[in-house]
């Protein structure tokens, strides 16, 4: 960082011990779970489960160097990208259904975790893009202690829905380096319809964007053109306005610095059960992407990732 070496904000925290302290926390509350707004209450270290279908053991799909994330994520040695399965939210057009829908993947440790991290580090990769890690954050942060202990010292980067509970956001604060963080829907009843009945999805995504944006900032690359801290917001436009993309950039750019990244997503494709939906049976046309960047740029957001 302009000749300054990075130094992710969990590094201080795993020399404290407060790392391991916050894991071991979040770990109590699989007990009852409560790790997601969901709030399913179950014990999932008694082999309980609940919406998500999680159990007491981390569950990782694939882990990669990855080439298809944003720019300022990929760098020259790609995003280190390790695949959690199962989801808390459970999105009717899910292009990763098999993992999040079926919980496809094999059971691993936080110490399997942390080798995959360091395996990644020595690989070359710029950062640790956890995606889908919500339900299983314990073991994201026990991982990454046993890794930071070992010689990880790259960014974490926290790859969600956006659909987070504020006190577990709080635990985060000063772990997570990058926040990659969806904003799915403006109108609750497209979130409840498409989303498993997440009819609190946006007022609980907009509170969480803004935590995030609190905590690390806007994501501004550096010279290299790689982000090592910030939040990163994407937005996937959907057939019909069914995402409200329009209301999306008006309150990005009221509730948020004008600067904040943004990506406007144009890959919606219908997926898993999203042909028993008329309306969003259909990839999004042109016409609808080009009126959602238009209005971004007239609502002043100037730092945005389009396709055209």
């Amino acid at each position: 960082m302009n000749g300054i070496p990075f130094k992710p904000g969990y590094l201080g925290l795993h020399r404290q011990g407060l790392l391991r302290k916050r894991a071991e926390h979040l770990w109590d509350r699989l007990q009852s779970c409560d790790l997601c707004p969901r709030d399913c209450r179950v014990n999932r270290l008694e082999g309980e489960k609940g919406f998500c279908k999680a159990g007491s053991r981390l569950k990782v799909a694939s882990c990669q160097a990855h080439f298809g994330e944003e720019r300022p994520l990929v760098g020259v040695g790609g995003s280190g990208t390790i695949f959690l399965s199962h989801c808390n939210l459970g999105c009717v057009f899910c292009q990763n259904w098999d993992l999040s829908h079926r919980g496809s993947g094999a059971d691993c440790d936080p110490e399997d975790l942390a080798g995959m991290m360091l395996g990644l580090q020595e690989e070359g990769c710029q950062n640790i893009n956890v995606v889908s890690p919500t339900h299983f954050s314990p073991h994201v942060l026990l991982g990454l202690d046993l890794a930071a202990s070992r010689g990880l010292r790259l960014p974490l980067v926290y790859n969600t829905c956006g659909w987070e509970r504020m006190d577990v956001l709080k635990v985060l604060d000063g772990v997570v380096d990058i926040y990659l963080a969806d904003y799915k829907y403006t109108d609750p009843n497209m979130a409840e319809k498409y989303s498993a009945e997440a009819r609190d999805y946006t007022l609980i995504t907009q509170n969480a964007l803004v935590e995030m944006n609190r905590q690390v900032g806007v994501a501004r690359p550096e010279r290299n053109g790689v982000v090592y801290r910030g939040l990163m917001i994407r937005h996937l436009v959907m057939p019909g306005n069914a995402s409200g993309s329009l209301e999306a950039m008006r309150w990005i750019s009221r509730s948020l610095p004008s600067d904040s990244y943004v990506n406007i997503m144009l890959q919606y494709r219908p997926a898993y059960r999203a042909h028993l939906y008329h309306e969003i049976d259909r990839p999004v046309s042109m016409e609808e992407y080009t009126r959602v960047v238009d209005e971004a740029r007239a609502c002043g957001l100037t730092r945005l990732d389009v396709d055209i």
